[in-house]
C-alpha cells in the first residue's frame, strides 16, 4: 500500500502543473475564439480543484483514531474523493459540452490560433511530467505487491493517485482533441470541427468521473481484500497451532494501508484457554507480517460442528 507521503507529492506535482495550465489555455482561448481551448480551460481547472480535494483528502485521513471515531478517519479519503469526482464533472464535462454545443449551435468568431497552439505544447510537456510521476508511483506500487499495472491501477484503494493517473491521462487526451478541432477549424473554416472538439472533451470528462465516482463508492460502501489475497489470509490463520478451520472470513478495506480481517475461528477441541489466546496473538503477528497494511484483526473461537465437516476447505466468504 502507498504511504501519504508519495501521494502528496503526486498530488501537488498535478496540482501546480493544472493551475498554470488552466490559466493559460483561458487565455489562448479567449485570444483564439476557441470553444475547445476554454473547455480545456475548464477542464484544467477542475482538474486543480481535484487536486486540492485530494489533498484535503490525504490530509484529513492521516488523523488518528479518537472515541468518537475508533475506527479512524481513513475513509474519509474517499468521501473526499467522491467530491473530487463530482467536482470533475460538474466544473470540466457539464462546461464543455454546454461550450461544444452552443459553438455548434451559434458558431463562434475565429481568432489566431497560433497562441493556442503554443499552450498546448507547453501543456502536452507539464502534464506529461504529471503523468509520469504518478504512472511511476503506481508502477512501484504494483511491483512490490507483485501485481500487473493495469490490474493494480484497477484495484487499487488508493483513489488519490487513481485520480491524477486518470485525469492526466484524460488531460493528454483532451489537449489532442483541442489540437485537433483547431487544425480542423484551420482547413475548414468552419467553428463545427471546435464545437466537436469541445463535446468530446466533455463526454471524455464525464467518464473519468464516472470511473473515479464507482470506486470511490465501492470503497465507502465496504470493499474486501482480492480474493487472493483473502486465500492467503486463511492460509496464514490454518498455518497457526491450534487452529483446525477457519470458518468465515471476512475482511474490509478502511484505507490505502488500513486493512480490518475479522475471522470465525475453529480451534482444536483440546486446547486450553491460554492456547487458544497464544493462537490469536500469533495469528495477528503473523498476518501483520506479511500483509503491514492489515491493522486490525478480531477473531471469534467457533464451534466447528455449526459448519459443514471439511472446516479446511474452501469456504464461503463474506468479503
Amino acid at each position: 500500500m502507498a504511504e501519504n507521503g508519495e501521494s502528496t507529492f503526486t498530488v501537488i506535482v498535478a496540482a501546480m502543473a493544472n493551475l498554470g495550465i488552466a490559466a493559460a489555455k483561458a487565455v489562448a482561448g479567449v485570444v483564439s475564439g476557441s470553444s475547445a481551448m476554454l473547455s480545456e480551460a475548464a477542464h484544467s481547472l477542475a482538474d486543480t480543484v481535484t487536486e486540492f480535494m485530494l489533498l484535503t483528502a490525504l490530509k484529513r485521513s492521516e488523523k488518528p483514531a479518537d472515541e468518537d471515531h475508533p475506527l479512524g478517519y481513513a475513509n474519509e479519503r474517499y468521501v473526499w474523493a467522491m467530491l473530487a469526482a463530482v467536482a470533475t464533472f460538474v466544473g470540466g464535462a457539464v462546461f464543455s459540452l454546454y461550450d461544444g454545443i452552443h459553438t455548434l449551435v451559434e458558431g463562434e468568431e475565429l481568432g489566431d490560433p497560433l497562441i493556442s497552439y503554443i499552450v498546448l505544447g507547453v501543456a502536452f510537456v507539464l502534464e506529461g511530467f504529471s503523468l509520469r510521476t504518478a504512472v511511476r508511483q503506481v508502477k512501484g506500487e504494483a511491483a512490490r505487491v507483485k501485481t500487473p499495472f493495469s490490474r493494480y491501477l484497477r484495484l487499487t484503494p488508493d483513489t488519490t493517485v487513481k485520480a491524477v493517473v486518470m485525469e492526466d491521462s484524460a488531460a493528454l487526451a483532451g489537449l489532442m482533441l483541442a489540437a485537433g478541432g483547431l487544425l480542423g477549424v484551420e482547413i475548414t473554416r468552419s467553428s463545427v470541427w471546435d464545437g466537436v472538439a469541445s463535446i468530446l472533451i466533455g463526454l471524455l470528462l464525464v467518464y473519468v468521473a464516472w470511473v473515479l465516482g464507482r470506486s470511490n463508492a465501492e470503497l465507502l460502501i465496504g470493499r474486501p481484500l482480492p480474493r487472493v489475497m483473502r486465500q492467503r489470509v486463511r492460509e496464514e490463520l490454518l498455518a497457526v497451532d491450534h487452529v483446525v478451520g477457519v470458518l468465515d472470513l471476512t475482511t474490509l478495506i478502511q484505507g490505502p494501508d488500513e486493512v480490518m480481517v475479522a475471522a470465525k475461528v475453529d480451534f482444536r477441541d483440546m486446547a486450553t484457554a491460554a492456547q487458544v489466546e497464544q493462537a490469536c496473538e500469533t495469528a495477528e503477528e503473523r498476518l501483520r507480517t506479511r500483509f503491514p497494511a492489515i491493522r486490525r484483526v478480531y477473531l471469534d473461537p467457533t464451534p466447528g460442528r455449526t459448519r459443514p465437516t471439511d472446516a479446511r476447505g474452501p469456504e464461503p466468504e463474506r468479503g
